[in-house]
């Protein structure tokens, strides 16, 4: 059995009277320690799925389950981070973080607390602006804030909704390294994370899911990721595999935009992909 089973889920919203159908049967199984990444265009209803599989929404159908569990509510081992950074305003970087441990660890005493936190800001480079409130930092150091309150927790399982899109292009690459850092250093932790970027997926995942447009998103068939551990954007540009791997994810988004002819789709912002398909093919 799969560590996190996605099964037959559908949802829809009502709003102004008429229902919206966003996801429509989608099934997903991720192994333990894996990382995951869903890729598909904005509004096509990652964030929805991402919602229901942490416990945040409800599914209309279908179920999730983690180690056979149904999941039913927020899980106490898992942690999320979110591309708004999600932090207190009114306590520190460090205090930010410290409460999120003292929910995971409250048997825990205050300097204990005080030290893991520590720890956590002091991998993400943020010892020097422990004590700045959020207002104080910039959008880069706030999502570092956001991961270092994620990893302090030592979650089974991690949740990624868009990371680093509110980001500039140079901090998001510098981000986007230090978690695939983070995520290679010691214990794997259970990833899913949803982005409409596909080289932050091949960056990052073990395995690449596209999603297709909405009305009534599904997932198309899992992409595998066989390339070596901690990746590099020079590796990704250059390695044939990972063109290969680019290429293929391509292709799945491409013909996925157009299964449903006829049917009356909303405009959604186009996927990031730097590279036509031809040139991910190595093409001329």
């Amino acid at each position: 059995m799969a560590y996190i089973d996605i099964s037959g889920v559908s949802k829809s919203f009502v709003t102004s009277g008429s229902r919206r159908e966003v996801l429509a049967n989608v099934t997903l199984s991720i192994e333990r320690g894996e990382f995951v990444s869903i890729v598909g265009a904005m509004g096509s209803g990652k964030s929805t799925l991402l919602n229901i599989v942490a416990g945040l929404s409800a599914p209309d159908e279908g179920t999730v389950t983690v180690s056979g569990e149904l999941t039913r509510d927020i899980r106490r081992d898992a942690a999320l981070v979110f591309q708004n950074y999600s932090l207190l305003p009114w306590f520190s970087a460090l205090e930010n973080v410290r409460l999120a441990v003292n929910a995971a660890f409250p048997n825990q005493s205050r300097d204990e607390q005080l030290a893991r936190a520590r720890r956590s800001l002091e991998m993400v480079g943020l010892t020097n602006a422990e004590h700045r409130r959020p207002g104080q930092l910039s959008g880069g150091m706030r999502q570092r804030v956001a991961i270092a309150r994620a990893f302090a927790i030592e979650p089974e399982i991690l949740f990624l909704d868009e990371p680093f899109g509110a980001l500039d292009a140079l901090t998001r690459e510098t981000l986007q390294q230090e978690l695939a850092q983070l995520c290679c250093d010691g214990r794997r932790v259970t990833t899913l994370m949803i982005t409409n970027s596909v080289e932050e997926a091949l960056l990052l995942s073990d395995r690449i899911v596209p999603m297709t447009h909405g009305p009534r998103a599904t997932l198309g068939s899992p992409i595998a990721v066989d390339l070596p551990r901690p990746r590099t954007k020079a590796l990704l540009t250059h390695d044939q595999r990972a063109r290969r791997v680019r290429a293929t994810v391509v292709a799945a988004l491409t013909s996925g935009s157009g299964r449903r002819l006829g049917s009356r789709r909303r405009p959604v912002a186009p996927l990031t992909v730097p590279l036509s398909l031809a040139e991910a093919k190595g093409e001329p």
